[in-house]
């Protein structure tokens, strides 16, 4: 039997594993991959050579690390049964599609600067359509419910306390007259979230893939987080510059929206202008609304006194992009929540375009910030970023509140792990970048005293005899893009150079506005090669 690592190796996205044996291949999530052009390139490879062999997909929750490929897996044929809980299920009926529109998006981006550098027109990795027939795959299913999903192997879904919906999987794989287990932590919160509940433990395993996001740091503590945030509202409202919080749509911005709840009725801070800028996140609140049995105790009680945890006076939703221009002419001293929460793509880019370069605003960061991404730019200092071709300078307030983390810290995922009573429990660290892999890794051996290891992408492991070997996924070829648009250049700047001795030469006429365009192009292909390196 062996364990192939497809995604989620020394980094944070695409997360993906399959399980297999002569008899049986099980995936276990499909995310697609975020960040620097080398990781997003992956998501266009070959990566599952043959996707109508694999039996069945099992999603741990809903967030597009996790699930944003199962539409291309479904569009190059897989055709079986995606398990998940119901929320997870809900929610991926707004993320899939919302994700596939992106791709179309960018799409034409990408083609329009294709054709003014001679590259070929490309398709998105895939459709709204695409989006809307793999949701026929997925079967909802209950925590707790032990489901067979082939003769040899039975699962169980349990609550992992990420997002809602959120689950670790147990699976029990029979296999020459004896039962292995093997645990997938999928993304394990962290306790006393808002809304959800605490990360059900578990405590028998031979095998565990533990996600090390934050396997080498702690978080704030809640009670910091809270006084801190609580200052940033008081201190802007003082200076009526706005708040501007770029957030996962799932998950945090509902948690945001429940402790801005608690602090303006609990008299913390005055009422301010709220809005919450993303159509996605406007719909994941309803669902939110529509499973309540994921709720915590305390979010039951709120519910059960009659009023909404998940709204207050000030709060504004809106939808469309109408709405979303008019808040960036006019908001003033006011919050906006808007996706997406690594500030890559959506309409979190224009809010920080409208205010990154005004001394009065304050940008929180509320979420991990993958390598590669612009919200990981902003927070490690940078004095200048580049949006929609512009340069934009860093004059805002920049806070970090890593109290509002989904994920556990360092002490959480080893805290969890220990209630595992098995000494030869084996690990394997997955979902962190390298760094942080590395150390979860040797604190789990070296404070639990467990075998583990730190799989690379592509690497397959037998686990009779914990040996390995590495997939080889994608193309051969280096990739020439970027030696090509430097050669399409220079050619352009050859031409440019004709143009311009041709205009010293007073007996030749030049189209003046035909070269001034010119000029332009040039420029707007040294910025597209800039973006790229």
């Amino acid at each position: 039997m062996k364990i192939e690592f497809v995604g989620g190796a020394r980094t944070v996205t695409g997360s993906s594993y399959i399980i297999k044996d002569d008899d049986f291949t099980i995936m276990i999530d499909c995310g697609m991959f975020q960040g620097r052009q080398e990781l997003r390139d992956r998501n266009a490879l070959q990566l599952i050579y043959a996707p109508s062999k694999i039996d069945a997909l099992l999603l741990t929750h809903a967030h597009i690390d996790h699930s944003g490929l199962i539409p291309k897996l479904v569009k190059e044929g897989f055709y079986g049964n995606i398990y998940a809980t119901k929320a997870t299920v809900d929610l991926c009926t707004i993320m899939l599609p919302d994700s596939a529109h992106i791709q179309e998006m960018d799409v034409r981006f990408i083609n329009r600067k294709n054709r003014k550098l001679g590259r070929p027109v490309v398709d998105p990795l895939y459709t709204v359509e695409d989006a809307g027939k793999c949701l026929e795959n997925f079967v909802p299913v209950n925590y707790g419910e032990v489901i067979q999903i082939h003769p040899r192997i039975k699962v169980r879904f349990r609550d992992a306390g990420h997002i809602l919906g959120s689950s670790f999987i147990e699976m029990w794989i029979d296999e020459k007259g004896k039962q292995t287990k093997v645990v997938f932590s999928g993304d394990l919160g962290q306790k006393d979230q808002a809304i959800i509940r605490d990360p059900e433990i578990v405590e028998d395993a031979d095998f565990l893939l533990i996600e090390s996001t934050y396997g080498d740091r702690l978080h704030k503590n809640k009670q910091d987080t809270y006084a801190e945030f609580r200052e940033i509202i008081k201190n802007s409202i003082d200076t009526k510059g706005n708040i501007v919080i770029p957030s996962f749509a799932i998950g945090r911005t509902q948690e945001i929206i429940y402790t801005l709840a608690k602090m303006i009725h609990a008299g913390d801070v005055p009422a301010l202008p709220v809005y919450i800028d993303s159509p996605l996140a406007v719909s994941a609140t309803e669902i939110f609304r529509n499973n309540m049995e994921c709720f915590d105790e305390e979010t039951r009680k709120i519910l059960s006194a009659g009023e909404s945890p998940l709204d207050f006076p000030g709060l504004h939703f809106t939808r469309s992009a109408e709405e979303s221009k008019s808040l960036n002419e006019n908001a003033s001293g006011s919050l906006i929540i808007s996706a997406s929460g690594m500030c890559t793509a959506g309409r979190i880019k224009y809010h920080l375009m409208n205010n990154l370069f005004k001394p009065d605003a304050n940008i929180i960061f509320v979420g991990y910030q993958a390598e590669g991404t612009l919200g990981r730019r902003i927070i490690d200092g940078a004095n200048q970023v580049r949006l929609y071709g512009e340069d934009v300078a860093v004059r805002a307030h920049i806070h970090t509140l890593g109290g509002f983390s989904a994920h556990a810290d360092k002490n959480g995922i080893l805290e969890w792990i220990g209630n595992i009573k098995n000494p030869d429990l084996k690990v394997f660290v997955v979902h962190g970048e390298e760094e942080s892999t590395l150390s979860m890794s040797k604190s789990i051996s070296e404070q639990l005293g467990l075998s583990t290891l730190a799989p690379r992408w592509g690497e397959i492991v037998n686990l009779d005899t914990m040996e390995s070997e590495i997939a080889k996924y994608g193309i051969s070829e280096e990739y020439t893009e970027i030696d090509h648009d430097i050669d399409i250049l220079f050619k352009s700047l050859e031409e440019l150079k004709g143009q311009y001795h041709k205009k010293m030469d007073k007996n030749t006429r030049v189209n003046k506005h035909r070269l001034h365009e010119d000029i332009q192009d040039v420029k707007s292909m040294v910025s597209m090669i800039i973006d790229e390196l």
